[in-house]
């Protein structure tokens, strides 16, 4: 499987969920109308804690993701995304089994 991904969690500053969440949504858009290679990319708030945000994202291959990063909308959403986070943490993941949305298994 040569799918590559990561796990990213946001810490908001204070008040600026609305605003990132938006930004977000914007960005979102451009992905499922511009990246066939990004399998996954996945939103969420984290239940209890206001401030947090969770991305899943899964990429064809790391090529996919490298294309993703020159995109015009991730490229605004990397340079806006400071005026709401706090804490940024990635984690790269290198999948090796499970249920994908090309329905291929590993």
């Amino acid at each position: 499987m040569s799918n590559f991904g990561l796990f990213v969690r946001f810490t908001l500053r204070d008040g600026a969920g609305e605003a990132f969440d938006a930004l977000v949504r914007e960005t979102a858009t451009g992905i499922r109308a511009h990246e066939p290679g990004t399998l996954v990319y996945a939103c969420h708030e984290v239940e209890g804690a206001p401030n947090e945000r969770v991305f899943f994202e899964l990429y064809a291959d790391h090529a996919a993701f490298e294309e993703h990063e020159r995109q015009p909308h991730t490229r605004h959403f990397l340079t806006e995304r400071h005026k709401y986070v706090e804490k940024t943490e990635v984690d790269r993941l290198q999948p090796y089994t499970g249920k994908y949305p090309t329905g291929a298994e590993k």
